[in-house]
């Protein structure tokens, strides 16, 4: 059977969208896949007269309501159409549904779920993985640009650049909880960011990728995390498996909610591996804890993820066995780029590739 793929690509304000989602249709079509491109919807509202802006409460919430429900049509129609084309699919999305909910108060954003009938869980499970793109107002002001997109209202000033931040911000909250969702940083070389892009689609799509290891550092915070950061406490549980692969279960919790996740990680050769990841129900999960390997702990961790400076982040605070060990992580730093630490954060030791730090080493009783 032929897979159809959905993937959601967003970002804020000037992140490189209308780039990457050349670059995907390009290198994917010539891979063999049947590639569909969804409009941004908002835009084309936006473009047939929608004042998202407006003061009117009525009349934003119907057009908030207009935008949900054709980016459902649109997705649900090419999902029908991809299914009858006997080919490998993938179908991207310019924004996605939770997107909707970052320009909307958490009271008038439930009120549309019920109106609606269905659910901020529904609608994020709707896809196979989300890729943020970091709003170049955020650590790449001097590409930032409002030229290309005549519907933008961030303008090319600080206010409008605070505003593309905030922005940028609110839309990878709407998207917390999704078992996929990946953010990429931006680079002095915009085409670093744009293989970042394909490399976590391919990731998504069972092609084997180089293996890779993101830069880390044991870590002391000295001061307070951004407020915007982003908490989720994460229960961690490997299971048995073959000579060669990792099978692990985790838990995420995040503001009262669990994700359950279920992965695996295969060396395909010396320099590739084969990642894949499918989010699981409360049942399964149980199950499945009773084939957790013996020989390995539960690990227990606290995780704070921020973006600073256009890099992403995510400190890592263990609990338990492992407590008092806190440990950051990059992502998508290319080899030579510099790494913009916060000023709150005092690197002890850079433990990058260093395997006794891996989660799996971690994971290991002492025999």
């Amino acid at each position: 059977m032929k897979e159809i793929t959905r993937i959601v690509l967003t970002g804020g304000p000037c992140a490189g969208k209308t780039t990457a989602l050349a670059k995907i249709v390009e290198h994917f079509t010539g891979m063999g896949y049947q590639v569909f491109t969804l409009p941004e919807v908002p835009t084309m509202f936006t473009a047939a007269g929608m004042n998202y802006l407006t003061k009117n409460k009525s009349y934003f919430y119907e057009g908030e309501k207009a935008t949900l429900e054709i980016q459902l049509a649109l997705e649900d129609k090419f999902y029908r159409m991809a299914q009858e084309t006997g080919e490998n699919c993938v179908i991207v999305c310019d924004r996605g549904t939770m997107d909707i909910s970052a320009y909307m108060a958490p009271e008038m954003w439930d009120d549309l779920m019920r109106t609606i009938g269905t659910s901020t869980a529904e609608l994020r499970e709707r896809y196979d993985a989300v890729l943020h793109l970091v709003s170049a107002a955020d650590g790449a002001e001097q590409y930032y640009t409002t030229a290309n997109n005549a519907q933008r209202y961030e303008a090319m000033t600080e206010e409008g650049l605070n505003i593309a931040r905030s922005l940028d911000k609110k839309v990878i909250k709407a998207w917390t909880g999704h078992p996929h969702l990946r953010v990429i940083n931006n680079h002095d070389d915009f085409d670093a960011k744009m293989k970042r892009v394909i490399k976590e689609i391919s990731s998504v799509l069972g092609i084997p990728q180089p293996i890779e290891h993101e830069h880390k550092y044991i870590v002391k915070i000295n001061g307070d995390l951004p407020a915007d950061s982003i908490d989720i406490d994460i229960v961690q549980t490997y299971l048995r498996s073959d000579l060669g692969s990792e099978v692990r279960l985790r838990k995420r919790g995040w503001q009262g909610k669990n994700i359950y996740v279920h992965s695996t990680k295969k060396k395909t050769s010396e320099t590739e591996e084969l990642v894949t990841e499918r989010q699981i129900n409360f049942s399964l999960y149980e199950m499945m804890l009773s084939l957790a390997d013996p020989q390995m702990r539960t690990i227990r961790k606290h995780r704070s993820s921020f973006i600073w400076k256009g890099q992403y982040f995510e400190i890592d605070t263990y609990q338990g066995e492992l407590e008092g060990l806190v440990i950051l992580e990059t992502k998508g730093i290319e080899e030579g780029e510099p790494i913009k630490f916060p000023p709150f954060i005092e690197v002890i030791k850079d433990i990058t590739g260093d395997r006794a730090y891996f989660n799996h080493s971690l994971a290991k009783r002492e025999p």
